[in-house]
């Protein structure tokens, strides 16, 4: 599974994340001043984004949250107060529970291709919307994203923190229960 693509997606419209608790209920999840605007599972890193490059004006994920072996429909819209360019980067961290999966540096402009979009990211307002297919094969367990993004000069454009816990389903002869 590409989190990366999808993280980027998520941070290319003018993203931070969220923690969804889900269980087979679909619990509710508790708003806060972190939450980023929207329905997602996103949340921002810090409070204090006042100087952040990108103000992320809302995100909507379909399914919320994101279910194994479905197209995971991302819509986010924000702005751009600075143009971003070619040399921004994103420290990327995927655990799975406490095992650290992927802890990486990458290139925001290679990795924002996946959203169809481009550098330079002009100033302005943006939005993006994208199909991503989440494999039925993703293990259950509890998968936390943490993802802080920086310009080229190392100027703060975003940072986005997620947690989604993909559940076991029951499987019978008659079919998924």
């Amino acid at each position: 599974m590409r989190f990366s693509a999808t993280v980027v997606a998520l941070l290319s419209a003018s993203v931070n994340a969220l923690s969804i608790a889900r269980s087979d209920d679909q619990s509710a999840v508790i708003s806060d001043d972190l939450d980023v605007p929207g329905q997602s599972p996103l949340k921002f890193c810090e409070a204090d984004r006042a100087n952040d490059i990108i103000t992320i004006g809302e995100v909507v994920l379909t399914p919320n949250p994101p279910q194994a072996g479905t197209t995971l429909t991302i819509k986010a819209s924000g702005f751009v107060k600075e143009t971003i360019e070619d040399g921004a980067y994103v420290n990327l961290q995927v655990k799975y529970g406490y095992i650290k999966l992927l802890d990486t540096q990458a290139d925001l402009c290679k990795e924002i291709k996946n959203v169809d979009l481009d550098c330079p990211i002009e100033k302005g307002p943006i939005s993006i919307t994208k199909d991503v297919d989440l494999p039925k094969e993703i293990p259950p367990g509890k998968y936390i994203v943490n993802a802080d993004v920086y310009s080229k000069d190392d100027e703060h454009i975003t940072c986005l923190t997620a947690t989604v816990v993909f559940s076991r389903k029951a499987v019978s002869f008659f079919g998924d229960l």
